[in-house]
């Protein structure tokens, strides 16, 4: 496990990309925290979609069942309820890390992508509905939900954003996200309290990117897309805590909204399985994992230090390559953020079926 704590001491905080009732009822998670260096949970509706199907929720459907819940209703309240025994079970790293770590994070229904005031309403009956405060609410970087993101953090709430595919769009979440503290400050609100996670999506951008790559015949650049655009976004999080605005937030007890790495498991089996992970070493970023890529880095991973802040300028070079190759970047993100609303919205919709009809067979 030596190279899980080199990332932990690197400055790294590994999160799981995963959540079940059986994990935490088996001692997993706890297992994990205390072996493999955990320090938090993301979760979306294709996890709780697959972990809905597991035997271990008959009780808990039953039981919906018996109030005459609706399938969106059992939902909320199941995967509520799992999110908040995982934030118990985090409850000491939270503390331990002054709120940094120890987060577990839950979804806006994705159907809400694009309605902003559907999605602050949402966030907050979540939040309410956890009760716990090192939840996060994930809430995806869409144009609509740019302001769902200020208003949410502007009432102290802890925001994971999710769905960033481009650094353009990521330069207006770091806005939405310091709007928020502006809002919150000028409530009185603790800014020391209030989180934040961006997270920028990996693995998918070399699966579109080298697609377009084999079609123009230049598959010499393939597997480089993905590593140049997060550190790119990377190199924006650093540019993000300097100048006046973001130095009188800090004074005031603000947090930096860390980069937070997701879907860093290789979807090309050609490609080194920890690639996402030891390519994507810097401090103060958050890397969330499947398990398998989790267990990948702890059998055979290697950390060498910081593998972002060295390598700025060539990602910035790789990208204009890219551009002169033919690839239209900000076409590729359009496309990838489209598809992956439309993604969660499917996932949704099968986690919505099946509970259906769970509730209608434990009626």
């Amino acid at each position: 496990m030596s190279s899980l704590k080199d990332l932990t001491s690197a400055g790294v905080s590994i999160w799981l990309d995963d959540l079940s009732r059986d994990r935490i009822e088996s001692g997993n998670l706890a297992d994990l925290i205390r072996t493999h260096s955990v320090r938090g949970v993301t979760t979306n509706p294709t996890i709780f979609a697959a972990a809905l199907k597991g035997s271990s929720y008959g009780a808990a459907i039953s039981a919906q069942a018996a109030k005459g819940a609706t399938a969106a209703e059992a939902i909320a309240q199941i995967t509520a309820k799992d999110v908040a025994d995982a934030c118990d079970i985090f409850a000491a790293l939270y503390a331990e890390s002054k709120g940094v770590d120890g987060r577990v994070s839950i979804e806006v229904e994705p159907g809400l992508a694009h309605d902003a005031v559907g999605t602050v309403k949402q966030a907050l009956e979540l939040y309410k509905l956890v009760n716990r405060e090192n939840v996060m609410i994930k809430i995806p970087a869409t144009k609509a939900g740019l302001p769902a993101i200020t208003e949410v953090i502007g009432q102290g709430i802890s925001v994971n954003v999710t769905l960033i595919f481009s650094t353009e769009r990521y330069a207006e979440v770091i806005d939405a996200y310091l709007e928020g503290l502006e809002k919150a400050a000028a409530k009185g609100l603790d800014l020391s309290k209030i989180h934040s996670v961006a997270s920028f999506f990996v693995s998918r951008v070399d699966t579109e990117v080298d697609k377009r790559l084999a079609a123009l015949g230049r598959s010499e650049l393939s597997s480089k897309a993905a590593l140049a655009n997060a550190r790119l976004a990377y190199g924006l999080f650093l540019e993000s805590l300097k100048g006046p605005r973001w130095d009188a937030l800090s004074k005031q007890g603000a947090n930096a909204q860390r980069p937070l790495m997701a879907s860093t498991g290789v979807k090309d089996p050609n490609l080194p399985d920890t690639l996402y992970v030891s390519e994507l070493v810097a401090p103060q970023l958050v890397n969330t994992m499947p398990e398998k890529t989790l267990m990948a880095m702890a059998d055979h991973g290697k950390v060498t230090g910081n593998t972002i802040e060295p390598n700025l300028s060539a990602a910035s070079s790789f990208m204009a390559e890219l551009a002169v190759a033919g690839v239209d970047f900000d076409d590729v993100t359009d496309l990838l953020e489209k598809e992956g609303v439309e993604k969660f919205i499917a996932s949704w919709d099968e986690l919505v079926a099946s509970v259906e009809a769970a509730l209608e067979a434990a009626r």
